[in-house]
């Protein structure tokens, strides 16, 4: 917890070491002129899911080592006891509100699974004498769960398969069957074992995939630039650093900084970034898979034709 703090900071600093593709001078470069604001706004945006996930995974883990091994869950000595004593319902609400936000819809199945574990564990900790509510979220609702999903994401798994899109697969197949696995409580002797290592691994696994995510957000605009006069010489393609009273800073996609004259700079056009550009052609009712809700619902810019200068090609004179 101490070192939490400091973990945004190595991603911040990391990002412009990719980005200057490892030269000091470049990098210094970019810290003069990158806005800390875009920085941290870059960041907020690209890790805003791991919250949710950790928060989910410490209560679904907390709620099975208590109906697994309620002598063991301890609060003051368990990070999952805690996490679940001390997490109220409506956080986790919210948790799940803006997990379904903000995660891309081949992973909105593995988020149904934890929901499902997590409303059928609490419910057997809240009424252990209730056999009927027990069976309901236990193993009716999980039934359901399966049911429903795979009745909207079977056309979805069939096209991944033959796409050989197996990863795609996998996220959209595996969690609503999971989501029949873990609806009640495991060996006592296994449970604390079991936590503590989920634990440790989602610990590990998170900062990985977050600073792997993290790494390949765009920090600055993409853009072409035609450079010559009176007529376009060359196009320079890279991501625009900053403009000054005489000059163009570009860094170019090799890591080499390009200092362009104003005088000489003829047209600047922004070009679309390739980490947007989709890698999967699988679609769920037309939503794609690597689409988010905020994605679906907010406004986008229409696809026009692509810029041949984003291609480097220097535009003939008419």
């Amino acid at each position: 917890m101490t070192l939490l703090p400091a973990f945004p900071v190595l991603l911040l600093v990391l990002r412009l070491w990719r980005l200057s593709r490892q030269d000091m001078s470049t990098m210094l470069l970019l810290v003069q002129y990158v806005s800390p604001l875009g920085l941290l706004s870059a960041l907020l945006i690209a890790l805003v899911w791991a919250v949710p996930l950790v928060l989910l995974v410490l209560a679904v883990l907390g709620e099975l080592l208590q109906v697994s091994a309620p002598d063991r869950f301890d609060p003051d000595r368990s990070l999952v006891a805690y996490a679940s004593s001390r997490t109220p319902s409506w956080v986790l609400v919210v948790t799940a509100t803006l997990a379904a936000l903000t995660w891309q819809l081949r992973f909105l199945p593995a988020l149904v699974m934890l929901l499902v574990w997590l409303v059928a564990l609490r419910i057997r900790n809240r009424f252990p004498d209730r056999p009927r509510v027990l069976v309901t979220t236990g193993l009716i609702l999980p039934v359901l769960v399966a049911a429903a999903c795979y009745a909207w994401l079977g056309p979805a798994i069939w096209a991944a398969l033959r796409h050989d899109e197996l990863a795609t697969a996998a996220l959209l197949a595996l969690p609503p069957a999971g989501a029949l696995v873990l609806t009640g409580p495991v060996p006592a002797r296994a449970a604390p074992a079991l936590t503590r290592t989920l634990v440790y691994v989602v610990g590990a696994l998170v900062p990985v995939l977050a600073g792997a995510v993290f790494l390949r957000v765009p920090l600055l605009p993409a853009v072409a630039v035609e450079v010559g006069a009176p007529v376009t010489r060359e196009v320079v393609l890279g991501e625009a650093v900053t403009v000054t009273d005489r000059m163009t800073i570009v860094l170019e996609h090799s890591g080499e900084v390009r200092f362009l004259l104003n005088d000489e700079v003829r047209a600047q056009v922004l070009c679309p970034n390739a980490s947007r550009m989709p890698a999967s052609r699988v679609t769920v009712a037309g939503w794609p898979v690597e689409d988010t809700a905020l994605d679906w619902m907010m406004p986008r810019r229409p696809v026009g034709v692509p810029d041949p200068r984003c291609a480097g090609l220097v535009p003939v004179a008419p």
